[in-house]
């Protein structure tokens, strides 16, 4: 049965500093950062439309996700450009912490991550709330975002003067709610997969190591 454990801010967001753990979240023993990813740089320019669903085909079964242009125009921009790319193809939800939010979006191809690395995208102004079921990329700081994004199990609108702007929602949260979250936080704060050894190594890193980690097997556009 998934925890449903309330977060509070321990700690402030540090702008300027990509790999900082300052962004903390904490409810008795459980901790959880914010979403953060690797420093990376560039800019994307592929247009979305201004509505379109996505559908996850994961294996805990699709997760749809209904896409708002006008919450996050340049995030919805970005996942856009990257459901139609295909980069969505056995990519692993490789942060799942119950209560907070699911974490997907490095590349199981260690060559793939490195062509992504530096395309990152400019900040969008936060329009939409965390609550359950938003879908929000992850970030490292100003103007960093690039392929991660996270779902929202809980009402985490803590997050939204930290600079987290979703840009969708997930139609039915059963699948998400499903997700294997046995790992917990990565490395080096818990015992979970480390980012950049997924950075480096790829699905064969997180097959070895954590083998009940669930995937999105594919990505496509549906409307």
């Amino acid at each position: 049965m998934r925890t449903t454990a309330v977060f509070m801010l321990a700690g402030a967001f540090l702008v300027g500093c990509p790999k900082s753990e300052e962004a903390q979240t904490k409810s008795g023993a459980e901790q959880g950062s914010a979403p953060t990813q690797e420093e990376q740089v560039s800019e994307g320019k592929t247009r979305a439309p201004d509505r379109y669903t996505v559908e996850l085909d994961t294996t805990k079964g699709a997760i749809v996700i209904d896409v708002h242009r006008e919450w996050a125009p340049h995030g919805a921009d970005r996942f856009y450009e990257l459901v139609q790319n295909g980069y969505f193809t056995d990519v692993a939800f490789f942060r799942v912490i119950g209560g907070f939010m699911a974490q997907v979006g490095i590349s199981g191809d260690p060559a793939l991550n490195a062509q992504w690395r530096q395309k990152t995208i400019p900040d969008d102004p936060v329009k939409a709330s965390n609550t359950r079921g938003t879908v929000t990329f992850a970030t490292s700081g100003p103007d960093s975002r690039t392929t991660q994004f996270f779902i929202n199990f809980a009402d985490n609108s803590r997050l939204d003067d930290m600079g987290f702007a979703p840009f969708g929602k997930v139609q039915d949260m059963a699948p998400v709610d499903a997700l294997y979250d046995g790992y917990g936080e990565g490395a080096p704060r818990g015992r979970g997969p480390s980012q950049p050894l997924i950075q480096s190594q790829g699905n064969t890193y997180l097959r070895e190591s954590f083998p009940k980690l669930d995937y999105i097997k594919s990505a496509k556009i549906l409307e």
